[in-house]
């Protein structure tokens, strides 16, 4: 099993009197991480997506609740966003059932979130857990092996069952895309339509590492642009992708209120467009590669609880930064490269405007940009 960076932090976090919450796709391990958690407790484990279970708690006042839990020490929901009414019942636990100890994971944001926002505010301590970081993978099979393997990641992605099934790996991620992918998006918002989610992500994962225009995609798939706004906030909610703003101080030559959309995982975005070929077949060797880097940063931030503001950067003039970070009011510009070719510089001009310090990340410096090292 490989340990989790997350671990720790949920650990310290039992018994502090409030709710724990753990979001995150399907597949990357919640269920796993948090029995591993509680283990060795008395537990009573509700799986949201039976149900009976949802019949059992639906309406639940306190003295059910109490007698559903028993003498239970610890109750964990999983798939919580399957519950009506879970913030409700979340509050009842945690505000009149004492010591006992309130754990939830959800695979989407898309109820859950909206469902505890306000009955638990100030009641939840609430993480996110993606596929496997570079970090724990290389912790678990060690810098030479992790290092073998970086090309096949770009292509497989970062999931648990990939990782434990190499050999099968182009099945296990057709069925992971094709099972899950799209399991709470349909089925919490009543889209009735699948086929135009397919068209939308195929999109994206072709202009990956591009900048993406809502009106472009609102003729390609011939829907208004509100539409095309609200089914990638629903794909970014269900943890498919997420977006990357365009940075600017309001200088006269930078674009302003674009974005770039990224991926969780590279397998996912590579088994939506069909192609597991090789890296050295490939024409998107560079998007992958800043697909990689910016999601395994992001995992690095949310594990470890660094907070910055991400950008990308670019101006009319096309001088461009891959990934910008604001961090205590200071700026780190990061450019992007699989190998140095001759002298790669971050322009001068963002630097020098900003005071800001600048970063090339290739193959041979990556692990310090997405390990809990500061550059």
């Amino acid at each position: 099993m490989i340990k989790r960076d997350l671990y720790k932090t949920l650990i310290s976090k039992l018994n502090k009197g409030k709710a724990i919450v753990l979001l995150g796709p399907r597949q990357v391990g919640k269920t796993t991480l948090l029995k591993e958690c509680l283990d060795g407790k008395d537990f009573l484990f509700l799986n949201g997506d039976d149900p009976e279970i949802r019949d059992l708690l639906e309406n639940a006042g306190v003295s059910k609740l109490k007698s559903i839990i028993g003498n239970h020490h610890y109750i964990f929901i999983d798939e919580a966003q399957r519950i009506k009414d879970i913030g409700l019942i979340g509050k009842m636990i945690t505000d009149q059932i004492k010591n006992v100890q309130l754990v939830l994971s959800g695979s989407s944001a898309l109820e859950i979130s909206n469902s505890t926002q306000e009955p638990l505010t100030g009641r939840k301590f609430e993480y996110q857990l993606f596929p496997i970081s570079w970090e724990e993978f290389e912790d678990h099979v060690g810098y030479v092996e992790a290092n073998a393997q970086l090309e096949e990641r770009l292509i497989y992605g970062m999931y648990p069952d990939i990782l434990n099934n190499r050999s099968e790996a182009r099945e296990v991620l057709k069925q992971l895309t094709s099972s899950y992918l799209y399991k709470d998006v349909l089925s919490l918002t009543g889209i009735k339509k699948p086929d135009l989610l397919d068209k939308l992500l195929k999109a994206l994962a072709l202009q990956l590492g591009s900048e993406v225009s809502y009106n472009e995609l609102s003729n390609m798939l011939q829907i208004d642009k509100a539409t095309v706004s609200k089914y990638i906030d629903l794909l970014e909610k269900a943890f498919i992708v997420f977006r990357l703003n365009s940075f600017s101080r309001n200088q006269r030559n930078e674009i302003k209120n674009n974005r770039k959309i990224y991926f969780y995982d590279n397998g996912i975005r590579n088994m939506i467009i069909n192609n597991l070929n090789p890296l050295d077949l490939r024409t998107d060797k560079g998007a992958l590669w800043e697909n990689f880097l910016i999601s395994e940063r992001l995992k690095m931030q949310q594990y470890n609880l660094i907070y910055t503001n991400n950008y990308f950067w670019r101006t009319v003039q096309k001088q461009e930064i891959d990934f910008v970070e604001e961090s205590n009011g200071q700026l780190t510009a990061y450019e992007f490269k699989w190998k140095q070719k001759g002298s790669v510089k971050i322009p001068s001009t963002f630097l020098r405007e900003y005071d800001a310090t600048g970063t090339v990340i290739d193959k041979d410096n990556f692990r310090e940009f997405v390990r809990n090292t500061q550059l």
